[in-house]
C-alpha cells in the first residue's frame, strides 16, 4: 500500500468516527494525541484530506470511499498534488482548471450550488456561485493594526522577518495562513487578530465617533472575548465608557486578559443570560449598544467546513428566535438618540434582514445603514451589520 493510500484510509477512518460533537480541529488533535505513530508531515497530509472532504464531499453524491476522497482533493486543489500524482495521475495536471470544468471532468452531475445546500435561505445580494465556490478553499488570515500611525513601523517589522503581507487599507493586514505573528508583533497591543469583514462592521460609526463631544456609554452585550469592544475603543480613541457582558464566565476571563494587553483599564462587566434572563438586567442606559449576536456562524463555515457538512436547517429558526429574544432584552436599555448595532457572522436572511425588519417595526428605530459584507472576494468570512438610531 502506498503512503498516500494509507493517508486516504486513515482520513476515511477519522471521518467515519467523527460525529461533530466537538469542533473537528479539536477532534483530530485528540486523535493524533492517541495515535503516536504519525509524524508531523503525516498529520498535516491527513488533516488536509479530511478538511477537503468536508469542503467538497457534500456535493459528491455519486462517489463513495476512496473515490470521494480523491475527487474532493482534486476539486480543492489549484496546484499539483503528490496524492493525485500517485493515486489519480490523469487529474494531477488539471488542478488549475476552472471549477466548472473540473466538475464536468469528474462526471458527477452536480452544480456548484450543491456545495451549499441551503441557498434558498441566503440573505439578499449574495453572489451564490462565488459564495459556494469559496467553500473549496481555506480563507486567509487577517489582523488589524490598532493605530494607523503605527502602520509603517509594523510593516517594517514584518519585512525584517521576511514575512509576506498584503496591506488592504491603512490598518488591515493579510498574512500567510499559519503565521506565528505573536513572535513578531504584540497581539492585542499593536495588532488584533480579526477577519477582514469583522474589521469593517463599525465603519458606519466613524463620523459619529469623531464628532462625539462626550464619552458615550457603550454596552457590548454579547461580548465574547471582546474583539468588537476593542475595535470601538480604537475608533473612539479611548473616549468611551465600556460595559461588557456575556453568559460564559470563562470567555469573560479571556476578555479580561485581552483588555489588559490592549491597555483598556476602565470598564464595567457583568455575567448574564440576555436570551432568557433569570433576574432583571442592570437598569443602566447606554448611548451605543453593540449586539454581535450568537448565530449559525454560516458566514465562517469555509474555515470550519464540517459545520456545513453536519448542519440541520432547523437550527436557523432556533437562532432566529434566540436573536429576537436578545434584541427584545437589550433595546430597552438604549438612550433616546442612541445607536444600536446589530451584527452576525451569518449569511441567512432569517438571522439578518428579518431581525433588522423586526427592530424597525417593533421598536420604531431608524435604520441608518444595513450591509451584507461578503468575504468571498477577499477570501474572508461573510458578515451582516445593521445600524439603528433610537
Amino acid at each position: 500500500m502506498s503512503r498516500y493510500q494509507s493517508y486516504i484510509n486513515t482520513a476515511e477512518k477519522i471521518i467515519t468516527a467523527y460525529k461533530a460533537e466537538v469542533p473537528f480541529s479539536v477532534y483530530i488533535k485528540y486523535f493524533f494525541a492517541k495515535e503516536k505513530k504519525y509524524g508531523s508531515s503525516d498529520r498535516r497530509e491527513i488533516t488536509t484530506i479530511c478538511y477537503q472532504y468536508y469542503r467538497a464531499g457534500i456535493a459528491l453524491k455519486k462517489y463513495e470511499g476512496t473515490h470521494k476522497m480523491i475527487a474532493s482533493v482534486f476539486l480543492c486543489n489549484n496546484n499539483s498534488s503528490k496524492l493525485l500524482e500517485r493515486l489519480k495521475p490523469e487529474w494531477n495536471d488539471l488542478t488549475s482548471m476552472a471549477i466548472a470544468k473540473k466538475m464536468t471532468l469528474i462526471n458527477n452531475d452536480f452544480t456548484i450550488t450543491d456545495l451549499f445546500p441551503f441557498t434558498a435561505e441566503l440573505s439578499a445580494g449574495i453572489d451564490v456561485e462565488k459564495f459556494c465556490t469559496s467553500f473549496l478553499h481555506q480563507p486567509q488570515f487577517f489582523v488589524r493594526i490598532r493605530r494607523p500611525a503605527n502602520t509603517k513601523v509594523i510593516t517594517s517589522k514584518l519585512k525584517a522577518k521576511a514575512i509576506e503581507y498584503i496591506l488592504h487599507n491603512n490598518t488591515c493586514l493579510q498574512l500567510p495562513t499559519g503565521c506565528n505573528i505573536d513572535t513578531v508583533l504584540a497581539v492585542d497591543k499593536e495588532i488584533v487578530v480579526q477577519d477582514y469583514c469583522s474589521q469593517q462592521v463599525l465603519n458606519f460609526l466613524t463620523d459619529y465617533c469623531t464628532d462625539t463631544a462626550i464619552k458615550p456609554a457603550v454596552w457590548d452585550c454579547c461580548a465574547a472575548s471582546g474583539g468588537k469592544s476593542i475595535l470601538l475603543y480604537d475608533l473612539l480613541k479611548g473616549k468611551c465608557n465600556i460595559t461588557v457582558s456575556d453568559v460564559r464566565p470563562a470567555i469573560l476571563s479571556n476578555l479580561h486578559l485581552r483588555f489588559k494587553k490592549a491597555n483598556i483599564k476602565n470598564y464595567q462587566y457583568f455575567i448574564a443570560d440576555i436570551v432568557n434572563p433569570t433576574e432583571p438586567l442592570p437598569a443602566t442606559m447606554y448611548d451605543i449598544i453593540i449586539c454581535d449576536a450568537p448565530c449559525t456562524g454560516s458566514g465562517t463555515w469555509s474555515r470550519t467546513p464540517e459545520q456545513l457538512y453536519f448542519f440541520d436547517k432547523a437550527t436557523i429558526e432556533t437562532y432566529s428566535q434566540l436573536q429576537k429574544n436578545i434584541v427584545n432584552n437589550t433595546i430597552p436599555h438604549l438612550n433616546k438618540g442612541g445607536i444600536f448595532v446589530y451584527i452576525t457572522c451569518s449569511v441567512f436572511a432569517k438571522e439578518n434582514e428579518a431581525i433588522a425588519t423586526l427592530i424597525q417595526k417593533k421598536y420604531k428605530l431608524e435604520l441608518l445603514q444595513q450591509s451584507n459584507l461578503f468575504g468571498y472576494d477577499n477570501k474572508a468570512d461573510s458578515m451582516f451589520v445593521a445600524v439603528f438610531k433610537n
